[in-house]
C-alpha cells in the first residue's frame, strides 16, 4: 500500500511551530489533491493546508491543539484508497504519541524554570525581542537557565537567534560563571533577582522579567471567559513591546478639510472606474512614506544596541477583525506604490483579513505601523509598537470643527474638517524632536494635499 506522508510545511520567515486548531477531514476519509485537509494556526496567521495527494486519510499524527514543528509529520494518507491496515494499527502506539506531544507542548507553553526555589517566567520572546525556539526554551528549563541569562547568550543563528548548539556550549562554560539567584526585595508579588555582572544584564530587564501578574479571584456572580489564542498572542505581544520600549506619545492636530473634499469628489468615480472603495486610509499611508523619507531614523529596528536602519518601506495597518481581535497586514514597499497601488493594497489586505484569507507573509516584514481609532469615534489614543518597529501612528476621528482662517483680506471663522495624529515611539532610539517632527510632517503633508489632484 502506497502511503504518503504529509508534513507540516514552511510557513514563513521566523515561524517554526504551529497549532493543530482543526481536522477537517477524519480517518477513513477520502481526500482530493489540493483539498482543505487541516487547520492550522501559527503566532502570525490562521492557515488551511491543502492535501499534497489524493487518496485517503489513514492517520493524524497530531489532535486538535497540539503543537507540531514544521517539518513533521501530521497525516498520513493512502494512495491505494485502503484504510483498514494502517487504521487497526494498536491505539497504544498512537496513544503514547499524543501523550509524548502533550508533555513537549506542556514544557513549551508554561516554559518556567526554577532557580534556587523560585521561577523565573522564560517567554517566546525575551525582553531584547529576541525570539527562543521551543527546543532553546525546553532544554533552558531543564537546566534551570533564568531569561536573563539566555538574553546575555550571544546567538549564531539567523538574526542571531540562539541555537540548540548555542545554549549547549553556554551550559558547558557555565559553571566558571556566576549563576543569577532570586531574592525579594520588594512586595505587591515583584520579586528582583540580583543578577550575575554582564555588559547586557540591567536591573530594568531583571525588574520586567520577573513581574508577577496579580491573582484575582471571582466574585460571585462573575462570568469567567477564556482568552482564545489570538487573544493571547496580542496580550503576550503587547505586554513584551512595553517591557522593550519606553513609549513617548506625541500628539498633532491636522486640517484634512482639502481631503475630505476630494474624496467626496472623486469616490464615484473610483468606483465605477476601479469597482472599489477609495478611503482616507491610502492618503494617510502615503503621507507616512513621504515624512519616513524625510525622516529615515522612524524606518528602523533596535537589535541589543545596535540600530537597523530599513531600506523598505513596509507599512503595517492595523486591522479588526469580526471576533474584536486585531491583525496587522503588511503593505510591502509602499513608497513604490501610487495612491491608486496603495488603495487596492489596503482593500485587498483589509478583505482577507475579515475573510481569514490572510497568508503568513501577508503580516510579516513591517517597518511602521498605522492604526485607524477613528474609525470607533475616538479622537485620539496612545497606540503601543509592533515589534520590532520603533513607532506607530494613531489617526483620530475626522471631525468638523470652528477654526480660525487666516486670508490675505484678514481673518475670519469657518468651519473646517480636522483630526488629531497621535505618535507613540521608542524613546530608546527616538527622542521627542525627531518624534515630534515626523508626525508634524505628516500633518504638513495632510495639509498641503492638492485639491485638484486627479486620479
Amino acid at each position: 500500500m502506497a502511503q504518503i506522508e504529509i508534513r507540516l510545511p514552511k510557513m514563513g520567515e521566523s515561524v517554526t511551530e504551529a497549532t493543530i486548531s482543526n481536522w477537517l477531514k477524519n480517518v477513513g476519509d477520502t481526500v482530493d489533491m489540493d483539498e482543505p485537509l487541516v487547520e492550522v494556526a501559527t503566532d502570525k496567521v490562521d492557515n488551511e493546508l491543502p492535501s499534497e495527494a489524493a487518496g485517503v486519510l489513514i492517520k493524524r499524527l497530531f489532535e486538535k491543539d497540539q503543537v507540531a514543528q514544521v517539518g513533521d509529520v501530521i497525516a498520513i494518507i493512502s494512495t491505494d484508497g485502503d484504510s483498514g491496515s494502517a487504521s487497526n494499527e494498536p491505539a497504544k502506539e498512537i496513544s503514547n504519541s499524543v501523550a509524548s506531544a502533550e508533555d513537549i507542548t506542556k514544557i513549551v507553553e508554561q516554559a518556567i524554570t526554577t532557580v534556587n526555589g523560585s521561577t523565573v517566567e522564560i517567554s517566546k520572546n525575551g525582553p531584547s525581542g529576541k525570539f527562543y525556539s521551543p527546543l532553546v526554551r525546553s532544554i533552558a528549563e531543564r537546566e534551570g537557565i533564568s531569561m536573563n541569562e539566555l538574553e546575555t547568550i550571544n546567538g549564531t543563528g539567523q538574526a542571531g537567534r540562539v541555537t540548540k548548539k548555542d545554549i549547549l556550549s553556554f551550559v558547558s562554560n557555565r559553571g566558571s560563571q556566576p549563576v543569577a539567584t532570586a531574592v525579594s526585595v520588594s512586595t505587591n508579588n515583584v520579586i528582583i533577582p540580583a543578577t550575575a555582572s554582564s555588559p547586557t544584564s540591567t536591573v530594568s530587564n531583571s525588574f520586567l522579567n520577573n513581574i508577577k501578574e496579580p491573582i484575582v479571584i471571582p466574585n460571585p456572580g462573575d462570568e469567567i471567559v477564556e482568552m482564545d489564542r489570538m487573544r493571547k498572542i496580542i496580550a503576550e505581544h503587547m505586554v513584551m513591546s512595553k517591557h522593550v520600549s519606553p513609549h513617548v506619545t506625541s500628539y498633532v492636530e491636522a486640517d484634512v478639510t482639502n481631503i475630505v473634499n476630494w474624496r467626496n469628489k472623486v469616490k464615484n468615480e473610483f468606483m465605477k472606474r476601479e469597482g472599489e472603495n477609495i478611503t482616507f486610509t491610502p492618503i494617510f499611508i502615503e503621507a507616512i512614506v513621504k515624512a519616513i523619507k524625510d525622516f529615515p531614523m522612524i524606518n528602523v529596528s533596535v537589535s541589543g544596541t545596535s540600530i537597523i536602519k530599513r531600506k523598505d518601506i513596509n507599512i503595517g495597518m492595523a486591522t479588526a477583525l469580526p471576533s474584536g481581535n486585531l491583525i496587522v497586514p503588511v503593505i510591502k514597499n509602499a513608497d513604490r506604490l501610487n495612491l491608486t497601488g496603495i488603495t487596492k493594497s489596503v482593500n485587498e489586505l483589509a478583505n482577507n483579513a475579515r475573510n481569514n484569507q490572510l497568508k503568513p507573509e501577508d503580516i510579516q516584514g513591517g517597518t511602521f505601523t498605522i492604526t485607524n481609532v477613528g474609525s470607533f469615534g475616538n479622537v485620539m489614543g496612545t497606540p503601543i509598537i509592533s515589534q520590532p518597529q520603533v513607532a506607530i501612528l494613531a489617526v483620530g476621528a475626522i471631525r468638523k470643527m470652528p477654526s480660525v482662517i487666516e486670508t490675505p483680506q484678514g481673518d475670519f471663522i469657518g468651519i473646517r474638517h480636522k483630526m488629531f495624529l497621535s505618535h507613540s515611539y521608542d524613546h530608546r532610539v527616538v527622542d521627542g524632536s525627531l518624534g515630534g517632527q515626523f508626525v508634524r510632517r505628516v500633518a504638513d503633508y495632510l495639509e498641503q494635499f492638492d485639491p485638484n489632484r486627479e486620479l
